[in-house]
C-alpha cells in the first residue's frame, strides 16, 4: 500500500467511526424539545390524571424572568382563579415597593400624670399602630421599657388605643370552623402574639409530669403548669388529642389527659377562645410578670389629645415581616401589610377598602393597564372571593425581578426542600423559590425556578378543584420540567 493510499484508508476509517459515534454523542447530549407553549408536559398530565384532576382545573404559566416575550408554557393563564396564599405575593411586593423594606411600625406609650416614688399618678396609654409582630418577647421588652420610665405601679388604668384599624366584627371560625387555629386570627391595631398562646410541653419523668409553659402570660386566666405523663411506652402519635384540652372557658384552660414522654419537648400554638379580650389579658399578664402593679384595669380607650409620647416601641422591619409572611404563610401578618398601605393617608382609620384603593393605581402603573388587577379581598388569600390570573401573578414576578426589591422578595419565598412551607418539597433542594397556596379546593405555587447556568424562570401554577390537594405532585413535576427548560 502506497503512502497516499494508506492516508486515504485512514481517512475512510475515521469517517466510518464518525458516522457511528457522532450520532450517538448527539443523542446523549441533545436536549428534549419543549412542547408547544399551550401543551402541558407529559409528567404533569400524568400526575393530574393520577390525582383525578382534569387539565381544565389547572392554570399555569412559565416565562423567562427577564425576557417578556419568551413564554415556555401557557395553559389557561388568563382565567381568574382562587390563588389561595399565593395572593400574598401581591400584598408583600406592594408593601415592599410602596413602603420600603426598612419601614417599621411604631407603638407609642403615653402617660397623663406624674411619676412619684415609682407610682404613675394617672393612666398609661398604649397606642396600637398596626405592628404585625408584637410577639411575646417584644411585649416583655415594651413592659420593661415602661419600667425604665421609673414606673413600678400604675394608680390608674392601662388604656389600649386600637382605633388605627376600622374593621367589622369577625368570627374567627367563620372561614372553616377552626376557631382555635392561629391562621384564622383577625387583624388588630394592637395585635399581640397573633392573638394566640404557645404551649410548651417538657417531660419531667422524675415527677411523673410534663411541665407546661404558656406564653404570653394572661392576666386573670388560669393556665396549666403541668400535665401527667402517659404510661411508659405510650407512643407519641396523636399527642394533642391525648391531652384532652378544654378551651371552652376563656378564663381557665384545662388539660384533662396525659402527655407521652416519648414525644420529648413539643409546642402547640392555639388561638385564644376570646380573641377580642386577648390584648388586655396579655398586657395585664405581662405587666404583672415583670413585677408591675396596677390599681385600675386594662381597658380600651383613646389617647387624650395633646399628650406627647413618653417612649416609642419600634417594630422589626418590613423586610423581616415579609419574610415571615411568605416563608410561613402568616395570614394575619399579610392582612396587616395590606391595611398598613391605608395608614397615615389622611383618610381616617385604615380599612381593607381604602387599602385596595391604594393598590389599584400602583398596580396599573407597575404592571400596565392591560394586566388585570387581582381581587385582593383581605390580601392574605384566606378567602373564597379572592381571584387572580396566572398572567397577572407572572407579570408581578417579572416586574419585581427587575427592581431593587427583588432580593428581598425572592429571599422571602420558601426554598424548595429547605425551609418554610417547602421544606418537605420533593423537588431538589434549592431548585426554586416559590410561594405556596393551599385551601380545601386550591393548590398553588408561584415564584422563581433556577436553571443550571443561572437562568431564572417565572412559574405560576394553580389548581382549583375538590381534589386539589392530591394534585401537588403535578405542580412539583411542572417545577422540575421548568428547571430543565433553559439547559
Amino acid at each position: 500500500m502506497t503512502p497516499s493510499s494508506l492516508h486515504l484508508w485512514r481517512l475512510g476509517v475515521w469517517a466510518l467511526l464518525a458516522a457511528c459515534v457522532l450520532p450517538a454523542v448527539a443523542q446523549n447530549t441533545a436536549q428534549p424539545t419543549p412542547p408547544p407553549a399551550d401543551a402541558l408536559p407529559a409528567a404533569v398530565t400524568a400526575a393530574l390524571a393520577q390525582a383525578r384532576v382534569p387539565v381544565s382545573a389547572l392554570s399555569a404559566l412559565v416565562v423567562d424572568a427577564t425576557d417578556p416575550g419568551k413564554t415556555h408554557l401557557s395553559h389557561r393563564a388568563d382565567v381568574p382563579v382562587n390563588p389561595a396564599s399565593v395572593m400574598k405575593l401581591v400584598t408583600t411586593y406592594a408593601a415592599l415597593d410602596l413602603l420600603g423594606s426598612a419601614h417599621t411600625w411604631n407603638t407609642p406609650v403615653y402617660t397623663d400624670g406624674p411619676v412619684t416614688g415609682g407610682v404613675l399618678q394617672g393612666n398609661l396609654y398604649l397606642h396600637g399602630a398596626g405592628d404585625p409582630k408584637l410577639v411575646t418577647e417584644r411585649l416583655w421588652l415594651l413592659m420593661r421599657r415602661v419600667q425604665g420610665l421609673g414606673i413600678r405601679r400604675i394608680a390608674g388604668d392601662i388604656v389600649l388605643d386600637r382605633r388605627a384599624f376600622q374593621l367589622p366584627p369577625t368570627d374567627p371560625g367563620a372561614f372553616d370552623g377552626e376557631l382555635l387555629r392561629p391562621y384564622n386570627a383577625a387583624p388588630d391595631a394592637l395585635l399581640i402574639n397573633f392573638k394566640s398562646l404557645l404551649m410548651t410541653f417538657t417531660p419531667d419523668p422524675a415527677n411523673g409530669v410534663a411541665q407546661v409553659v404558656v406564653e404570653p402570660p394572661l392576666g386573670g386566666v388560669g393556665l396549666p403548669t403541668s400535665v401527667p405523663l402517659a404510661p411508659a411506652g405510650t407512643a407519641c402519635g396523636d399527642w394533642r388529642g391525648g391531652l384532652k384540652a378544654d378551651f371552652a372557658d376563656p378564663l381557665r384552660i384545662r388539660l384533662n389527659g396525659a402527655y407521652p414522654a416519648s414525644c420529648a419537648e413539643r409546642t402547640w400554638p392555639v388561638a385564644y377562645a376570646a380573641p377580642e379580650r386577648f390584648a388586655e389579658r396579655a398586657v395585664l399578664g405581662m405587666w404583672q410578670a415583670v413585677g408591675g402593679q396596677l390599681d385600675g384595669q386594662v381597658r380600651d380607650g383613646a389617647v387624650p389629645a395633646g399628650l406627647s409620647p413618653r417612649l416609642v416601641m419600634p417594630s422589626v422591619t418590613l423586610g423581616e415581616v415579609v419574610r415571615d409572611v411568605n416563608k410561613f404563610s402568616n395570614n394575619v401578618m399579610a392582612q396587616h401589610l395590606l391595611l398598613s398601605l391605608a395608614l397615615n393617608t389622611g383618610n381616617g382609620p385604615a380599612t381593607f377598602e381604602a387599602a385596595r384603593q391604594r393598590v389599584a393605581p400602583w398596580w396599573r402603573e407597575r404592571m400596565g393597564p392591560d394586566v388585570p388587577l387581582p381581587e385582593l379581598d383581605n390580601g392574605a388569600g384566606l378567602s373564597r372571593n379572592a381571584r387572580a390570573t396566572a398572567q397577572a401573578l407572572a407579570q408581578l414576578l417579572r416586574v419585581a425581578y427587575a427592581t431593587g426589591q427583588m432580593p428581598e422578595l425572592m429571599a422571602s419565598l420558601p426554598l424548595s426542600g429547605h425551609d418554610g412551607t417547602l421544606r418537605r418539597s420533593q423537588n431538589a433542594v434549592g431548585l426554586a423559590h416559590l410561594k405556596t397556596g393551599s385551601l380545601n379546593d386550591v393548590s398553588a405555587l408561584a415564584g422563581y425556578v433556577h436553571g443550571p447556568r443561572g437562568q431564572r424562570l417565572v412559574l405560576v401554577a394553580i389548581v382549583n378543584h375538590p381534589n386539589a390537594g392530591a394534585a401537588r405532585p403535578a405542580l412539583q413535576a411542572l417545577v422540575g420540567w421548568a428547571a430543565g427548560v433553559g439547559r
